[in-house]
């Protein structure tokens, strides 16, 4: 639970850099963060003992041509006592607009799994972005770039450095006035290993700043350390709280 409380924390400390940094608008005032905060929680007692806590935040700053943006999660799974599953990543984005529908970016990722095999891993990439669809409803935007990443395995502690390519696309459907649809994808390509990640969800509003969400989320690493599985699979149903909106 300490690691949880730290990297969410850790969101916030870092949302406060690249507003400094960046432009205020025309009118002086630097735009306010917007974004959102889910925790689920699932606790039984009785014949079996679990507990299950995932939390996740993000947090959104946007001018006339940067866009910054934070995102953190922790996940903590324990079966009568014994860890099953403990996660916590930590990434930050930067876009710069080039045109109105072109972007350049930067991403740096931090992500601690227990049960990876794996220390850390810790991803540093930039690139080329477009949006390809922005209508009302309906967005789409894909990514393109280049980088590296640094791990450290668990059971040998050596450490691995590595170039990689990177492709994302991100679909955002507002299905009606209280239903919304998202789908990210993130493959990079190392040397060493290329890892995909997808995330599914569906988030319905319950009143005012509530929503809640359901979200499905798979990791694919193709070459993982001896007795690791290569593929994980994570459903997920949390209650959302917006903020700044």
């Amino acid at each position: 639970m300490r690691k949880l409380v730290v990297c969410l924390a850790a969101v916030g400390v870092l949302g406060g850099v690249p507003g400094a940094l960046a432009d205020t608008g025309t009118t002086g005032t630097p735009p306010k963060w917007t974004g959102e905060a889910e925790l689920g929680v699932v606790i039984t007692d009785g014949n079996t003992q679990t507990q299950n806590v995932n939390a996740k935040a993000t947090a959104t700053n946007e001018r006339p041509r940067w866009k910054h943006e934070v995102h953190g999660e922790a996940l903590n799974t324990s079966n009568d006592g014994v860890g099953t599953a403990e996660r916590y990543l930590l990434t930050g984005q930067s876009n710069l607009k080039v045109t109105e529908f072109n972007y350049a970016f930067g991403n740096v990722s931090y992500e601690n799994d227990l049960y990876s095999g794996f220390e850390y891993r810790v991803t540093e990439t930039i690139g080329y972005g477009r949006k390809l669809i922005h209508s009302p409803a309906v967005t789409l935007n894909t990514e393109v770039g280049a980088g590296a990443r640094h791990s450290q395995v668990k059971s040998t502690g050596d450490h691995q450095d590595e170039a990689l390519g990177r492709v994302a696309a991100k679909l955002a459907w507002k299905v009606s006035g209280t239903s919304d649809f998202g789908q990210d994808v993130t493959v990079d390509v190392g040397e060493e290993s290329t890892i995909t990640r997808s995330v599914t969800s569906l988030k319905t509003q319950v009143a005012g700043n509530l929503a809640t969400k359901i979200t499905f989320t798979v990791r694919n690493t193709s070459d993982t350390p001896a007795g690791v599985k290569d593929t994980d699979y994570e459903t997920a149903v949390t209650l959302v709280y917006s903020f700044g909106k």
